[in-house]
């Protein structure tokens, strides 16, 4: 079957009155009126003058709205999810290095991002919740117009498989941290990477603790269970002490966290063992960090399910390597395989090295992007033959397993979006 190029395309999986998304005490909202939602979405910004290409921040919390938010936005312009514990001055270099058109924040919100935009003469635009429609469900209404509003957009509608879906900003090997472009085709591809990884199927319930401001949980915990057909059950960011009434409510068959979740989710799970029984998990994910090969072990032994560990980056749409689900092998401490786009050894002259050589991962495909955004001395350090280095240091098995060894560029400590 085809791959997906573009969102509109990869949400019309699901049957329109199958349930799509849900949260805590809320109705579940179907596929058919998450469709509605994104045209009604795409419609309202382009009557804002915001069309494809054009750049607008979120600034949305952990608020549910923040996923379909993102889903909308993102089908028909592209999508700036940044971190709502910025500072002004943070907001200020982001907003402005994007070169937003637009930001989305909640209705009512004293965000210092809102002033920002105001300074710079962004649009601001009003994100008002109606849970009683539907889990995720939102209306948008402009709070200040742009100083150029009022002319419409003159590229509206949906989006186009190499138009940019998502951008965000990464650090890298500078203190400046470069714009990575993701476009529709990107973003789509890597969502199926995932899904297809993981086997999912519309009969698949999915437990989302991830911020829906990160990658992490809009590629692996949002996107891809959607371009399956899926369902999601996304509560109000992670609480640990909550997350077993979750279980119990959504009726997961697997979820997805960093390894600090996992390991505070397991600290409790003796106390819960009755949930964890009466809600048995086809798998469990880990991605973003190292996870420690006694914690596979205990929380394979608490869920009596796989726990898969995956390894991505921002410039990869996030999936890059994963263990495979039984029946084929896992190994504890490493990232697992290729799981999409093609992944290489690499020494520093850029000949591809043989089986357990140490030199750099490299990745080239579909899900990669093609460039930093308006930096060439990045683009020639990070880009050899159509490969993009990572920068980690790793090693490959002769069963194309890898192990990460170490980074090869020092990397600023900054905030920066989870991969």
């Amino acid at each position: 079957m085809p791959r997906c190029t573009t969102l509109p395309e990869l949400l019309s999986a699901g049957a329109d009155g199958a349930p799509v998304i849900g949260a805590p005490g809320m109705p579940d909202l179907s596929y058919g009126d998450l469709r509605r939602l994104i045209v009604r979405t795409v419609a309202s910004l382009n009557r804002y003058g915001v069309g494809r290409n054009d750049r607008v921040a979120m600034v949305l919390g952990n608020a549910l709205e923040a996923g379909s938010a993102f889903l909308g936005v993102a089908c028909g312009a592209s999508a700036a999810p940044l971190n709502p514990g910025y500072r002004s001055d943070e907001f200020e270099f982001n907003l402005s290095d994007l070169g937003a058109k637009a930001l989305i924040v909640e209705a009512g919100s004293a965000s210092p991002a809102v002033a920002v935009a105001q300074r710079l003469g962004i649009a601001v635009i009003d994100l008002s919740a109606a849970p009683q429609r539907g889990a995720g469900t939102f209306d948008l209404s402009l709070r200040l117009p742009a100083v150029t509003a009022g002319k419409g957009s003159s590229r509206g509608g949906f989006a186009q498989a190499d138009e940019v879906a998502l951008i965000l900003h990464t650090s890298g090997s500078t203190a400046r941290p470069k714009l990575v472009p993701l476009t529709q085709r990107n973003v789509a591809a890597s969502a199926g990477n995932v899904g297809e990884a993981l086997r999912f199927t519309a009969d698949d319930r999915g437990l989302n603790i991830m911020p829906l401001f990160h990658i992490h949980g809009l590629i692996a915990g949002l996107l891809a269970p959607l371009s399956a057909g899926s369902y999601v059950f996304c509560p109000p960011g992670f609480n640990a002490l909550k997350f077993f009434g979750w279980m119990s409510e959504a009726r997961p068959s697997w979820y997805t966290a960093v390894p600090t979740m996992h390991q505070t989710i397991l600290a409790r799970a003796g106390h819960n063992q009755e949930i964890v029984a009466a809600n048995p998990l086809r798998f469990i994910r880990s991605s973003s960090s190292y996870m420690p090969p006694q914690v596979i072990r205990e929380l394979e032994q608490v869920f009596h399910a796989p726990l898969i560990e995956a390894y991505g980056m921002t410039e990869a749409a996030h999936q890059m390597c994963s263990n495979p689900l039984p029946p084929r092998a896992r190994k504890p401490g490493t990232v697992g395989v290729s799981a999409g786009p093609e992944v290489a050894i690499m020494d520093e002259q850029g000949s591809i090295l043989p089986p357990d050589a140490t030199g750099e991962i490299v990745i080239r495909g579909a899900n990669v992007i093609a460039g930093y955004e308006n930096n060439p001395q990045a683009n020639a350090e990070n880009f050899s033959d159509g490969w993009f280095r990572t920068g980690d240091q790793g090693i490959m098995d002769a069963e194309g397993y890898v192990s990460i060894t170490g980074r090869l560029k020092e990397i600023i400590n900054r905030p920066v979006m989870l991969t």
